[in-house]
């Protein structure tokens, strides 16, 4: 029973078979194929006319989209029919079109990708920004600070040393009579309610400086904190600057010292406000977010290049039958660089000077080459496919296996007319 069965696996033909398994398997692929590249071109779509919806009126750009996503597919599969040798300016005009169609969706697309990538990148740039103009504002604010300070505590020591000569009495001021006279005299009595009204002043403004400085904790902290509550802590972040602002302008105009400049900070709406596409972008080039447009749309020919290079599916016992018949009738035949055999397919000159017609062999290499199984060299050679030996090689063994039953049943005719001949 085993012997029957591999008899028949080897009648049925061993290459048909693998070439059955290998092209089903292709067709699986084939199938899987066509929504990856249609799902990709959406995809790819999407993000070009996002792009493209900025500059121009969003229904010209929904039509220039699907026509640039159709370019591409389209050009891809005719440049995998094409080959460059047998028709130069169709694979030029295509290819040129195929890397247009590719330039304007990329350069599209890039703004999407770039908003997606770089989003994060632009906001701590915004929070970076408000905290270096509040920070630079703050070390101006010390600065003056240190200013009045410094002021205040050379009055003050001025009114301690004026305070401490009324009352050994040597101070200038005091007439040549009272000169040197301690104790707590009229003059004294002056200069320590000067000395006070100073020291109460220095006071109070130490008071003030320590609730200013409360004030700008309560702003660093919320500045700190804009990644976490965004919202509520830019508000902070603004009533703190703005309660600063206000308190440090008081105590510096009281003090005659000139305020500092104020940041102008960027209002919540503009600190939240998502990135705007523009050819700006290209100054500040992102690597990431084109070399994910270009992934989109690299996919997108690949595949769709691979549909169309791959054979759509098995001979049937006619075609195969038609193609070996057809292909016996080439005369050249050689072995290529590429280690594939390589036939000529164009008139010898005696069947030009006979005028042969060799229309159904031409269909044959035709067909062949729109299936798959041969690859075109140049105009005047094509070369087999790998799918293509099984198929000949069961063909050949076929008319091999005939040639040899029909010498038999010959021997074994003659060996039976002898027989009949002797009796």
């Amino acid at each position: 029973m085993e012997k029957e069965s591999v008899i028949k696996i080897n009648h049925d033909g061993l290459g048909n078979l693998l070439n059955s398994i290998q092209t089903l398997f292709v067709g699986m692929l084939r199938i899987w194929s066509i929504p990856i590249v249609l799902m990709l071109s959406v995809a790819s779509g999407f993000t070009t006319y996002y792009g493209l919806s900025h500059f121009i009126v969003p229904w010209i750009a929904l039509i220039i989209t699907i026509a640039i996503q159709s370019i591409i597919v389209i050009c891809s599969l005719e440049i995998a029919g094409i080959h460059w040798k047998a028709n130069r300016l169709r694979y030029l005009s295509v290819l040129v079109s195929l890397l247009v169609a590719i330039a304007a969706s990329i350069t599209f697309s890039y703004f999407k990708f770039y908003e997606v990538s770089q989003s994060e990148t632009i906001r701590i740039n915004r929070i970076n920004e408000i905290r270096k103009g509040v920070d630079d504002y703050l070390a101006a604010i010390l600065i003056t600070k240190s200013d009045i300070l410094k002021q205040q505590n050379s009055e003050l020591d001025k009114a301690t040393a004026d305070v401490t000569q009324a009352y050994f009495g040597t101070h200038a001021q005091i007439p040549a009579a009272n000169k040197n006279i301690v104790g707590e005299g009229p003059f004294w009595r002056h200069y320590n309610q000067r000395y006070q009204a100073k020291k109460a002043q220095f006071d109070q403004l130490d008071k003030e400086f320590h609730l200013l400085d409360e004030h700008i904790r309560t702003l660093q902290t919320s500045l700190n904190h804009l990644t976490v509550d965004t919202e509520n802590n830019f508000q902070k972040a603004i009533a703190g600057l703005q309660e600063v602002q206000l308190k440090f302008n008081q105590l510096a105009t009281n003090a005659g010292h000139t305020v500092p400049q104020a940041p102008i900070l960027m209002t919540y709406s503009q600190f939240v406000q998502g990135v705007t596409p523009s050819f700006a972008m290209w100054n500040d080039f992102s690597l990431f977010a084109f070399s994910c447009a270009a992934m989109v749309d690299f996919f997108t020919f690949l595949l769709s290049y691979r549909l169309e290079s791959t054979a759509p599916g098995p001979l049937s016992e006619q075609e195969q039958e038609l193609a070996f018949e057809c292909l016996r009738q080439f005369s050249e035949f050689r072995i290529n660089d590429n280690d594939e055999l390589e036939m000529v397919i164009e008139k010898s000159d005696i069947e030009r000077a006979r005028r042969y017609s060799d229309w159904s062999r031409m269909f044959a290499v035709g067909f062949l080459l729109s299936r798959g199984f041969l690859r075109k060299i140049d105009e005047k050679s094509v070369e087999f496919a790998p799918n293509l030996y099984p198929l000949v090689a069961e063909r050949m063994g076929a008319k091999l296996r005939a040639i040899k039953a029909q010498s038999l049943e010959a021997a074994a005719q003659s060996n039976t007319n002898q027989v009949n001949h002797e009796q």
